[in-house]
């Protein structure tokens, strides 16, 4: 369905190069590219020997009902609220129906084409064909193109066809008519800066944060502002992880390091490194990861932590390994309670072609149904995208992916202490993709009431609207190979708020309760009045100012800050005994966050909570 030009969603090889059996079957087209997307060029006509890997989306079963699922089990008015799905409920939900596989595998084998099932529901194949093949099955025009600005090449075709008596089960293939410019790291420029040593300074209130807190970050200024507790968690069904892509990786030497230099009460604090697609899992440590992972272990106290690394050997082409971490996770019995990520793309290069990523959303929508809640950077390209560009000038803004899903919550920057303020970097907006969730609709309708006509007809205002909280991003001290390097951008709030909603957990699961899970829902309604509002600063890109932060959600800093003893009492009824700041003088948020409380909730799942995994017992219902 779609609704003012965006997607309303629904949730959710081998091949034996031989001739295609030419049929007079009738074709439907089902995809088509009318230009070339900005920044790729034709090169020339693909080699007819030249070896695809596609891989086929079958529709899912029952994508309704699980999106309808996902709400029921996330949102705290629900009486299913953390009675969170299985594994097999997940799967039995997206699997494609057994006609869809017959026929699509019988289309294949009458062609000679074996495929391989490469997700843990079933619903995606993989095939291997020559480009000649790849031509004839999909009456296709398969050339070479390049991304300029990488220089890099990819085989694609502006357009295929499938059968007709295919086209209510094959959803599409890909890599055909997707030109998709590589994901990138959410990581600006840095400085090499001398480590700190931890201050005993006390941190009983945010006005006692230490004066260098203003000019360099580390695990005991964002314990002193947001009230992050040092006592170790000790729920042992905890998790988080954090994801890696592009040979980052995490030295645990550097790990001890940091400890010891900047949180001498936890040095013992380790992560564990697993491999997708060939990642590397030991090395020199490398910026992304290091933060990542510094800042993860360093504030979620001996909550286990996992690296998963994904390497170049991708099943999913130009996504990266974003899709194959997520089918990794869900393959999982037991997938981490939280993950964090500090990549992302441009959502421009999905807006033609948007079947990949409500694919891909939707994946994230499984693991937050089972449980996991989701986090990314929102980016560092403030309205321009992932990262600060000219292209867009004079033209629409580019919101960022996955930012744009509403399955997860994406998490924006600030800096400064006295007062907090938005950084400039912080990307945000609105996605020309995913509709707005009604979860976003009193809070997006407030901000959008008193911007006026600021930056009118350079957004989709009926989007989902993005970040949805932030945290401190700049000047982050991390230790690479012994030495202190500042690093900056929403690479660093991502980890940060991962690790208090990791924190978060554990008291949860020690009181006998389910994790949080898909947290939005909570956030955008009870949730809000547990952030510290953010009204200064903005997101200039694109040649303008971009968005400016305003009492209230906004899109640059969503919500605004945590406060974990708030955010502990409305999840558990009770506050937190050993915080960073007990005392705390943040500000509350403001009466406009509050007001997003309005009507976030979606209908209700049908189903009992038969064979779900965890059940909430919240004292707010």
């Amino acid at each position: 369905m779609v609704a003012a030009g965006l997607l309303v969603l629904s949730l959710f090889t081998l091949a034996l190069g031989k001739p295609v059996v030419q049929s007079s079957e009738r074709h439907v087209v089902r995809s088509q590219v009318d230009t070339l997307p900005r920044g790729f060029s034709y090169v020339g006509k693909a080699a007819t020997e030249k070896t695809l890997n596609l891989r086929i989306a079958l529709v899912q079963n029952n994508a309704s009902g699980l999106e309808s699922a996902l709400y029921d089990v996330s949102d705290p008015k629900s009486a299913n609220y953390g009675n969170h799905l299985s594994k097999a409920q997940v799967e039995a939900m997206v699997a494609p129906s057994a006609e869809s596989v017959q026929k699509v595998k019988a289309w294949l084998g009458k062609n000679n084409i074996t495929a391989q099932t490469i997700s843990p529901a079933g619903d995606w194949l993989s095939i291997d064909v020559p480009v000649s093949q790849a031509n004839a099955l999909l009456k296709a025009d398969f050339n070479e193109y390049t991304y300029d600005e990488a220089n890099s090449t990819a085989i694609r075709t502006l357009a295929y066809s499938i059968p007709e008596t295919l086209k209510d089960h094959l959803a599409f293939v890909y890599p055909t008519t997707q030109f998709i410019p590589p994901a990138k790291r959410h990581v600006p420029a840095f400085e090499i800066v001398s480590l700190p040593r931890s201050s005993k300074r006390s941190r009983s209130k945010r006005a006692a944060v230490p004066a260098s807190c203003a000019k360099q970050v580390t695990p005991e200024c964002l314990q002193a502002l947001y009230n992050i507790p040092t006592a170790p968690a000790t729920a042992k069904a905890n998790s988080l992880a954090v994801s890696g892509f592009g040979d980052e990786i995490a030295n645990k030497d550097d790990l001890t390091e940091f400890l010891t230099a900047l949180r001498k009460d936890a040095t013992d604090g380790t992560f564990t490194a697993v491999s997708v697609d060939g990642g590397i899992t030991d090395g020199a440590g490398t910026t992304e990861a290091s933060l990542d992972i510094q800042y993860t272990v360093g504030l979620a106290t001996n909550v286990p932590t996992t690296f998963v690394s994904v390497g170049a050997k991708n099943k999913d082409g130009d996504l990266s390994g974003f899709l194959d971490i997520i089918n990794f996770l869900l393959a999982q019995d037991q997938p981490p309670l939280v993950l964090t990520t500090s990549f992302g793309f441009n959502e421009l290069g999905f807006t033609q072609q948007p079947d990949l990523a409500v694919n891909l959303c939707n994946a994230y929508g499984q693991l937050g149904a089972r449980g996991t809640s989701i986090l990314f950077a929102s980016g560092d390209g403030g309205v321009s995208g992932p990262q600060s560009s000219n292209a867009c000038n004079g033209q629409a803004f580019e919101p960022t992916f996955p930012s744009g899903c509403p399955f997860l919550t994406s998490v924006g920057s600030t800096q400064g202490i006295n007062p907090e303020v938005a950084a400039d970097f912080s990307s945000g907006g609105f996605s020309n993709i995913f509709a707005r969730p009604s979860y976003q609709d009193d809070a997006v309708a407030a901000y959008l009431s008193k911007l006026g006509n600021t930056n009118a007809g350079l957004f989709q205002a009926k989007g989902r609207a993005f970040p949805d909280v932030s945290t401190q991003g700049v000047n982050f001290v991390v230790d690479i190979g012994g030495q202190g390097q500042g690093v900056s951008g929403t690479s660093a709030s991502s980890p940060t708020f991962a690790s208090i909603v990791a924190l978060l957990n554990d008291q949860l699961l020690n009181a006998g309760k389910s994790p949080l899970g898909f947290l939005n829902p909570l956030i955008y309604s009870s949730g809000a009045s547990a952030f510290n509002d953010i009204t200064k600063g903005s997101n200039p890109g694109c040649g303008t100012q971009g968005f400016p932060a305003l009492e209230g959600w906004d899109p640059v800093t969503g919500f605004g800050t945590p406060d974990f003893n708030k955010l502990l009492t409305l999840v558990t009824g009770s506050a937190a005994s050993g915080s960073a700041a007990s005392n705390s003088t943040n500000n509350a948020a403001s009466s406009g966050n509050a007001a997003a409380a309005g009507n976030s909730t979606n209908n209700a799942a049908t189903s009992t909570g038969a064979g779900r995994k965890h059940r909430h017992h919240n004292s707010n219902n």
